[in-house]
């Protein structure tokens, strides 16, 4: 398998950031790491192995990005705005950096995916840039901030939130755009998935009631908030999304 590694300073961070690429040719994916994990998480805790007879078929093509969590929604500070602020940089590094760059290299949208906080991180940019990318494989995400901030929604805290930006989302034309994606969110219902199976459930309202289509699924009560499973649920949702390209090249 064709493994790069990059470091590159980033202008809206204001610091270097690290990211790998894994294979030679296919759909470009982008993953973010779960919760204040590195660009390399994924490849240890066998994310990439999961995906290996893909890679190296040529079908897809993965970025692993670094996270700055720690900065932002896991940050023990109490200047919320500032908080909030550092995650908003961390999206236009993605957006304006990194995003242009994956373009270049990989010929289309890439998707988007992540397990547990990289859930999050990958369903929250695809909402406010649905333009930007393919679609999103969202694995035990949670989807709301209060997780985070309390039960504060002052300024861009509201717009990190997505199952209340949807919600008091009336602009049918962005709402459309969205529903354009391919849309795929997996939620275990076994242990230390509470929190995320009552997101998962609340986007999956949210999305009905606004007409998005999706595909939510929920598994049985032994998949558990763990690598075990998520690796069961990266090779099967990739697998359908590559079924999917065949009829749908986003």
């Amino acid at each position: 398998m064709q493994i790069e590694y990059h470091k590159r300073f980033s202008d809206h961070l204001g610091r270097e950031m690290e990211f790998k690429t894994y294979g030679h040719a296919g759909r470009p994916v982008l993953v973010f790491p779960t919760s204040n994990g590195r660009f390399y998480q994924y490849e240890d805790s066998g994310g990439i192995g999961a995906l290996a007879d893909r890679i190296e078929a040529g079908e897809l093509r993965v970025w692993t990005v670094d996270g700055i969590d720690g900065e932002s929604f896991f940050s023990n500070g109490h200047d919320l705005p500032a908080r909030i602020a550092r995650h908003e940089s961390y999206f236009r590094y993605v957006n304006e950096e990194l995003l242009p760059e994956i373009l270049a290299i990989g010929g289309r949208a890439p998707v988007l995916s992540g397990c547990s906080m990289g859930a999050f991180h990958a369903s929250n940019f695809l909402f406010r840039f649905p333009d930007r990318v393919a679609g999103v494989i969202a694995l035990s995400g949670v989807y709301s901030t209060r997780h985070f901030f309390g039960d504060t929604l002052d300024g861009q805290i509201y717009f990190n939130s997505p199952v209340n930006y949807l919600a008091g989302l009336n602009d049918r034309g962005l709402l459309d755009r969205i529903g354009s994606r391919r849309l795929f969110f997996c939620c275990g219902q076994g242990a230390w998935e509470d929190a995320m199976l009552e997101d998962t459930h609340r986007l999956e309202a949210v999305l009905r009631d606004k007409n998005i289509p999706a595909w939510v699924d929920f598994w049985g009560l032994d998949a558990s908030h763990d690598w075990p499973w998520w690796h069961k649920q990266i090779a099967y949702f990739f697998n359908r999304w590559l079924e999917g390209d065949r009829f749908r090249p986003l």
